[in-house]
């Protein structure tokens, strides 16, 4: 809440600029058409059988892989698992599974808290595991949370320590492990989510039930009706995707829709455009990969192979991938050794380990990795050298210490110097870490970072991202320059960290992305501008404006299962000024995800700033029952007490604000002035210099002291402390004032 209120208060002082020459100019944009958005038939798609004649070796590999087996119907030649009345327990639930009149069938807890029986109606993969879905009401296919271990013959839990009651969005029942939603899009060729927000229901539809050969290489018939009518003469031209000749960036971007933690911006995917015109990547932040980019959450591949160089050096995923069977082409340094020479990098001078030993797996120091999903063990792609000073600088993980259990970091880069001295280029995460851990020299290394285009694109944009993290005035200009990034991820992260402006004077430096080659980003720009209504929309913008906004609309509408979609529509109504709208749809966000309390307390100051304060302070009450560490609750559920001169339960929430972050000195400004309030001014006093042992030049705390003194007729104490204000601030008139009227009064 303080950083949005920052934000906005530095814009209104300082967003009446008139030199936006550094932005780019709408003339820059002019003959450029967008993607179109049309959806392909279905009977464009003709299926692995037309393929096969023509391509046999291909389709030889693809059959059987993890592609052909991505989604099948539930029969005994696709199930897997044993439904011979088989029980498993984790986490207090049991679940059974049988078979029924030559069907499958699981009992096992419901969205309402109770057992049913519930039958199979697809498998979904192979190796390492085989998940099973089941039909509910309205269209809703779900993904059990009980999964079949193939390689070990089990039933397992796909998070064994990870408690879910039923009426939580992560319930196998629910959002969480949504077919329609979650799996769907990569799952099957040609999807239609055909999601009805109204009815909350899906109707979703696809031409092919699995990867198909056409997933990639788009729609057949074409191609197909152009090879028999052309014979030896037909040459691949625009009718087939992903070929031969596909240079080897477009390639990744190809892959990368299903190999990426993205947020989806189309309807379906329709072969039209680029990868960022039908969805947006998610940065490189906290909560998803460590502070050097290294995975942490559930990101899959294309947000770490970007960070590569191998991705720079154009190699592609086909190098090492048989694009078909998916299969490593190599085993073993073999498969580095294409391009790296063996001589060199197989020797112990290298590697320091014993040869055709697991410390001398490239793979094993290069490529570390996690288990997800109970025991899929998945690589990191970002291919990088181990760094142990990351490790002990900003707790980031090493391979070092991962395959020597018995060791520490300080151990590691003792070791590490000795055997390979010092890195010897300096990588991105030197400079993202720093920021994305609140280091306070952070920024200087976000910006390097940001504007050296030698470093990837999505660290860049990460770096950017970072920067709210030292949120001032120079900051935002900084981070406006970016909006002309040559790199449209780049320049979507930038409007991202921006997205809280909410004032139409800076609306202006977004007006021209609407014109962006990028639909991801056109569509980002369109919510920057929300704040600016139709007649303050320049004419030379307000085509595309419309244009644009039935690309935000389609995305509104193809997000509306997700609390996140729900919450960007109440957003979008927040910035036009529409308080009973943006409520609404933070209410139809929660009916999606009742846990998701970052919504719950927006949704509670809005209630406050709509005066409705029953509901306000119900909310800030059911956010401090689910997440009772979380201070800002007790900060907020405070303000709203002393609003209704409710103060000294006020003063009882604010000092638990203090408890749960002790070094948040706003907490104790507020603390000081609550304690003004009923007249205690000693405690007023002691809370306000206990703030400014943490922060001593803080402003608001050093004003909020000296005003106690004065109050409490310590006169002497306050000119004292009024004249470091005047020092600190020697152009704050007010101060000067002040510290006159207290000198007077010794």
């Amino acid at each position: 809440m303080r950083l949005v209120f920052l934000i906005l208060t530095l814009l209104v002082c300082f967003s009446c600029k008139n030199d936006k020459s550094e932005y780019v100019d709408i003339q820059d944009f002019e003959e450029k058409t967008f993607a179109s958005t049309a959806q392909i038939p279905d009977d464009h798609f003709l299926g692995d059988a037309a393929c096969k004649s023509c391509h046999k070796e291909a389709f030889k590999d693809w059959k059987g892989s993890h592609h052909d087996k991505a989604m099948q119907i539930a029969t005994d030649s696709t199930i897997l698992g044993d439904f011979n009345n088989k029980t498993f327990t984790s986490q207090g639930i049991t679940s059974r599974f049988f078979q029924k009149n030559g069907e499958f069938y699981v009992n096992t807890e419901g969205r309402d808290g109770k057992y049913h029986d519930y039958k199979i109606e697809y498998t979904f993969g192979i190796t390492p595991l085989q998940q099973y879905i089941v039909k509910f009401p309205d269209g809703h296919y779900q993904c059990l949370r009980t999964a079949w271990d193939t390689e070990k013959n089990k039933w397992f839990d796909l998070y064994p320590d990870f408690k879910v009651v039923h009426s939580e969005w992560l319930h196998w029942s629910r959002g969480g492990l949504n077919w329609n939603n979650m799996c769907a899009d990569c799952h099957s060729t040609n999807v239609r989510k055909n999601y009805d927000i109204e009815t909350h229901s899906y109707d979703t539809k696809y031409a092919l039930i699995n990867v198909s050969c056409e997933a990639c290489h788009g729609p057949g018939k074409a191609h197909v009706e152009n090879a028999n009518r052309l014979g030896a003469a037909y040459k691949v031209a625009g009718d087939l995707k992903m070929t031969f000749n596909t240079e080897p960036k477009q390639l990744v971007d190809d892959c990368a829709r299903c190999h990426v933690r993205r947020e989806q911006y189309t309807k379906f995917y329709n072969f039209e455009g680029t990868f960022l015109d039908h969805y947006f990547p998610q940065v490189l932040v906290n909560n998803l990969y460590h502070p050097d980019g290294q995975i942490l959450d559930e990101v899959y591949v294309y947000g770490s192979f970007l960070q590569s160089k191998m991705y720079q050096n154009n190699v592609t995923c086909t190098n090492c991938h048989n694009p078909h069977s998916l299969k490593l082409r190599f085993e073993g340094n073999k498969l580095c050794a294409q391009c790296h020479d063996a001589k060199v990098y197989e020797a112990p001078s290298h590697h320091f380990h014993d040869m055709n030993s697991e410390g001398a797996q490239c793979i094993n120091c290069h490529m570390t990795g996690k288990i997800y999903m109970g025991n899929d063990y998945r690589r990191d792609h970002s291919f990088r050298i181990p760094r142990p000073d990351l490790s002990l600088k900003y707790g980031t993980p090493n391979a070092c210490v991962q395959c020597h259990t018995d060791k520490d970091d300080a151990w590691a880069w003792e070791h590490y110097q000795k055997t390979h001295g010092t890195p010897k280029s300096k990588h991105f995460s030197e400079l993202l870490a720093p920021g994305l851990t609140g280091d306070p020299h952070g920024f200087d290394k976000l910006l390097e970072l940001s504007k050296d285009t030698i470093y990837p694109e999505i660290a860049r944009a990460s770096a950017v991202t970072a920067m709210t993290n030292y949120m001032d005035e120079n900051t935002i200009n900084t981070m406006l320059s970016f909006l002309n990034d040559e790199s449209p991820i780049v320049r979507g992260a930038t409007i991202d960290a921006l997205s809280d402006i909410y004032t139409a004077d800076y609306a202006t430096y977004f007006l021209p992305l609407l014109n962006d080659k990028k639909r991801s980003v056109r569509v980002k720009a369109f919510m920057a501008v929300a704040v600016l209504n139709e007649f303050q929309i320049p004419e030379a913008y307000k085509e595309v404006y419309k244009k644009v906004e039935e690309e935000f609309n389609a995305q509104i509408e193809v997000t509306g299962d997700f609390s996140g979609g729900r919450a960007k529509k109440a957003s979008y109504y927040l910035k036009k000024g529409d308080i009973v709208n943006a409520i609404l749809w933070y209410e139809k966000a929660l009916e999606i995800d009742n846990l998701n309390n970052i919504i719950r307390m927006n949704l509670a100051n809005l209630y406050y700033r709509n005066k409705e304060f029953d509901k306000a302070e119900n909310a800030f009450k059911l956010v401090i029952e689910q997440e009772p560490e979380f201070s800002q609750t007790y900060y907020s559920y405070a303000l709203l007490l002393a609003e209704l001169n409710r103060v000294e339960e006020a003063i009882k929430q604010m000092e638990l604000a203090i408890k749960h972050t002790p070094n948040n000195v706003r907490f104790y400004y507020n603390l000081s002035l609550l304690y003004d309030k009923i007249n205690k001014l000693k405690k007023a006093e002691q809370v306000a210099a206990k703030g400014l042992k943490i922060a001593p030049d803080n402003e608001s705390l050093l004003y909020v002291l000296a005003y106690v003194y004065q109050k409490s007729g310590q006169f002497s104490k306050a000119t004292n402390v009024a004249s470091r204000l005047v020092q600190l601030y020697p152009n704050n008139q007010q101060y000067r004032t002040f510290y006159n009227q207290l000198k007077a009064l010794k």
